[in-house]
């Protein structure tokens, strides 16, 4: 059998955990071959052993049947091995060119050919399907643009092994069907490609085989062809997963979160939220449905005091909170789940211990006139580390070092804990696994439960679909649509999300 990747018996250590304990992957050429576990049980770490940014204690690397040594990411390249990671390595101000050949630029006499390099880009682009504009500036397209200039980079450097860390994460359900037709045209072409996801549909979907991995060890490898969507996910998580929410019917009570004509510029200046109208009451849970771009962000970003509204009012519980500090609406009963949780859902460089605090911090028994009590700091962080289960050696560990779904998971137990009075959950469950999104699902139940109100926004339908009581459908800056999930389905509010008013759920 001839396989263009082996990795056999692969350890990985860091200081206190064992990442990788002697993991087998064996990837066939040609194939789309999935690696599948929990957020940090070891996918990312394998990956990066494979292209060089880590040195593994123990095992081997065998590439197209030949025993490599893979020091450095050049390495790797020089090995046709390219890597699109989940966060990108992309420079904004340069251009989609500037950015591909960027180490590798083609030269005329003493200076970049960037003329050349535009063709060749092109020509690239074309190939593949990727319809990219090589002279667009990389801050001025979209994520799923990004994304492209990614692949692309890998395949300007002459890569036919090509590992994707959780490429759909961060792309709309349109970029996603996107993105697996470029996958499917690269495997078409020669390449082979490793997967790292802990999406079942995609694997199902896309995949030949797939390996799984959990808590640092490889469980085993299976044809996708036969296998299901369950049986990935209990070998995934050891256990019997539930697809579906489990809730009682809501019992709406008094309205918390009042919104009215409210209008909202983006930082462009742009007109994104136009005159919309929503509330949210006392125990359910209302979900924000639409495409991306259609001014949630902006709407969340207005609630929470991240940016001013322009005009109209916000209330929580008949009280003006419009352009308040994000201080004072937090103090007011806001919870808020940012959609981008490194940018404002954590500081990245302080402990996770510390980040738990980082709403309450300035109250006692956390501080007493300006000093800090680091000693009930770090028991409170130790109690919700063990609540929520955030996977972390200790809670004095950067941020930065825990794996996505476990960042997410503390920036959840840090809102959840402020007993608040209306929670924003904006992207909850983006990127994270499903025995964590079962988790965080229940939890916003829970709050639900006690009374609280909750607003979700989401991209993902079946998420909307399952734990909404009642969707609001946003299109153009406007609510254009209120329906519960009984009355409709994901075909219906896909017609919606466009704009498509006419055929309103439940029949014509």
């Amino acid at each position: 059998m001839e396989y263009v990747i082996e990795m056999l018996n692969i350890r990985k250590e860091f200081p206190g955990i064992v990442a990788n304990d002697n993991i087998n992957l064996q990837v066939k050429k040609g194939e789309i071959h999935a690696l599948l576990g929990e957020n940090g049980a070891g996918k990312s770490t394998l990956m990066n052993v494979l292209f060089g940014l880590y040195q593994p204690e123990r095992g081997e690397i065998k590439v197209r049947g030949k025993k490599v040594n893979i020091s450095d990411p050049n390495v790797a390249n020089n090995l046709g091995i390219g890597m699109v990671h989940q966060h990108f390595m992309l420079v904004d101000t340069f251009t989609v060119t500037e950015n591909i050949v960027l180490g590798s630029e083609p030269t005329k006499g003493m200076t970049v050919d960037i003329k050349k390099a535009e063709k060749q880009v092109e020509e690239l682009s074309l190939k593949y399907g990727l319809n990219v504009n090589p002279r667009a500036k990389v801050r001025d397209i979209s994520v799923g643009m990004q994304q492209r200039v990614e692949i692309l980079k890998t395949l300007y450097r002459g890569a036919d092994i090509l590992i994707f860390d959780e490429p759909s994460a961060v792309l709309t359900p349109q970029e996603i069907k996107e993105l697996i037709t470029i996958m499917k045209s690269l495997v078409e072409e020669g390449k082979s490609i490793i997967l790292i996801t802990h999406k079942l549909k995609e694997i199902m979907e896309v995949c030949d085989r797939c390996t799984v991995i959990r808590k640092g060890q490889g469980i085993g490898t299976v044809d996708v062809e036969q296998t299901t969507p369950t049986e990935l996910a209990s070998l995934m998580v050891g256990r019997d997963v539930s697809f579906s929410t489990e809730k009682t019917a809501a019992e709406p009570k008094d309205i918390y979160l009042s919104v009215q004509d409210l209008r909202v510029k983006d930082g462009r200046g742009v007109e994104m939220v136009k005159g919309l109208n929503l509330d949210v009451r006392a125990g359910e849970i209302v979900g924000i449905a639409g495409v991306d771009g259609n001014g949630q962000s902006e709407l969340i970003e207005a609630i929470t005091g991240l940016r001013k509204a322009d005009s109209g009012t916000i209330k929580l519980h008949d009280k003006a909170i419009t352009n308040l500090t994000p201080r004072k609406i937090t103090e007011s009963g806001v919870s808020h789940i940012p959609q981008d949780r490194h940018k404002f859902g954590l500081v990245l460089d302080f402990p996770i211990g510390e980040n738990m605090v980082l709403q309450t911090y300035h109250h006692q028994p956390y501080s007493k006139k300006g000093i800090m009590n680091f000693k009930n700091i770090y028991k409170k962080a130790e109690s919700l580390i063990k609540e929520y289960d955030v996977r972390t050696p200790d809670a004095y560990t950067k941020a930065r070092a825990l794996s996505g779904g476990n960042q997410q998971k503390a920036i959840i137990g840090r809102e959840m804990d402020r007993s608040p009075d209306l929670i924003i959950a904006a992207q909850p469950t983006r990127g994270l696994d499903v025995g964590a999104i079962e988790f965080i699902h229940q939890k916003l139940i829970e709050e639900r439960d006690k009374g609280r109100a909750v607003l979700l926004l989401s991209f993902e339908l079946d998420e909307i679909m399952n734990v909404s009581d009642r969707i609001a459908v946003m299109f153009d800056g406007t609510i254009i649509a209120n329906v519960t999930p009984e009355e409709t389905d994901e075909q219906q509010l896909g017609l919606l999300m466009a704009g498509n008013t006419e055929q309103k759920a439940g029949g014509e």
